[in-house]
């Protein structure tokens, strides 16, 4: 116990350094974040041996692990603060479209990149779910840091990445029963009707909002309020996890049935530190859990993963931005946003080694898959935030060459 409460203070204090140094440097605390948990974890501090110390570096605990869960649930929750089932509902075509344009640029690349790496059918799914999904908790997180939250922009960043979460709940039930083998298509179905039947369930819960957990809140005991609400949250999550239904996407629908009550703004105000806090664990873990070394084998593929979706993201996202009627300077905003890739990218890497444990899939391609995905969402991770964080630079160069364009075509 006194090792794993070491290595936690020094897991916070390293986060707190790091911001600190962000924050400095003017830039985005998230890759900070990644960078310190590696450095500090057992594939590069743990690789060196310390004068008396000896081997000095932070473990995967399961408090750790805990709170990066909980710092993916904290995110998504306040993503749902922003969005109401009202509003959902309000921009739904709008939603669809951007989801649509989205899903179909993105996730398409990703099977023909896939597949022509690899020359197979259920890897080339995996890297395409791999490069389709954006992080829902780095945009989140980069939202409100940046203080994009309350612009226009934040609509159908917002809407895209509900669209996005709602297919990647479906995507993983089927590529789970697929990948570990649990029957095929009958598992598959299965699997997806039960993701499908428990997303209704949480609409529902989201419709009779104002009347359900409006009343856990409905006290002046600040305790109270935080407790109740986080009873609810994870409660939720983990039925989710339980039954094959990413914790994410529940814990979005969550927020939006606390939305939907007349005590928002005080949610926010009472669980901001708590959120900001396991936000940090959260990015702290994906550095903790990351090899580097493993890097040098899929430098290519990363290389041109990246090379190809990012501009693919970009366009993919001011479209979308266009669908909700946005200016070119604020579509192209939306467009850097969803450049970042994150832990649903994590989580289909997982299914590939699993598939491997279980004899489905060929340890080595799992292997390949799973360092491929892990390099990647860090690159993306650290390339994302700084585009978003310097994306006046970028929207000035997209509105002068769509103008110099537009001179030039009404000229002739």
């Amino acid at each position: 116990m006194a090792d794993l409460l070491l290595e936690l203070g020094v897991a916070f204090a390293a986060i707190a350094v790091a911001g600190a140094l962000a924050n400095r440097l003017g830039q985005s605390v998230i890759p900070f974040y990644i960078v310190s948990g590696m450095l500090l974890g057992e594939f590069v501090l743990g690789r060196v041996t310390l004068p008396i110390v000896g081997e000095a570096f932070i473990t995967e605990s399961v408090f750790l692990s805990l709170g990066a869960e909980l710092g993916i649930v904290l995110l998504l929750f306040f993503l749902g603060l922003e969005f109401n089932l009202a509003r959902l509902l309000a921009r739904r075509q709008a939603i669809t479209r951007a989801g649509t344009i989205d899903l179909g640029i993105n996730f398409g690349v990703g099977l023909v990149l896939g597949w022509l790496v690899f020359g197979a059918a259920v890897p080339a799914v995996l890297v395409a779910g791999i490069v389709y999904i954006s992080s829902s908790a780095v945009i989140t997180k980069s939202l409100i840091d940046l203080g994009w939250i309350a612009n226009d922009e934040a609509e159908p960043l917002l809407g895209t990445l509900v669209y996005e979460d709602l297919f990647i709940a479906v995507y993983l039930a089927v590529v789970s029963a697929v990948v570990l083998g649990g029957g095929g298509v009958a598992a598959a179905a299965a699997d997806v009707g039960v993701a499908v039947g428990f997303i209704l369930v949480l609409l529902t819960g989201v419709a009779a909002g104002p009347r359900v957990v409006g009343r856990l809140v409905e006290t002046t005991n600040h305790e109270f309020v935080v407790l109740r609400t986080l009873g609810v949250l994870v409660t939720v999550a983990g039925v989710a996890l339980a039954l094959g239904v990413s914790e994410a996407v529940a814990a979005f629908f969550v927020g939006m049935a606390f939305a939907s009550t007349e005590h928002t703004t005080a949610l926010e105000e009472l669980l901001e530190p708590l959120r900001d806090t396991f936000a940090g664990l959260f990015f702290f873990w994906i550095g903790l859990v990351t090899d580097p070394l493993l890097f040098g084998s899929v430098l290519g593929l990363i290389a041109v993963a990246v090379a190809v979706t990012t501009p693919t993201k970009i366009v993919s996202g001011y479209l979308g931005g266009r669908t909700f009627g946005l200016s070119v300077r604020r579509s192209t905003r939306v467009g850097l946003g969803m450049t970042t890739r994150g832990e649903f990218s994590l989580i289909i890497a997982t299914i590939a080694v699993s598939g491997a444990e279980a004899g489905t899939l060929d340890p080595a391609l799992a292997t390949t898959i799973n360092a491929f995905a892990v390099g990647y969402v860090l690159v993306m991770a650290v390339l994302g935030t700084t585009l978003m964080g310097r994306s006046g630079s970028v929207e000035s160069v997209v509105v002068s060459w769509l103008d110099g364009r537009h001179s030039a075509g009404s000229g002739t």
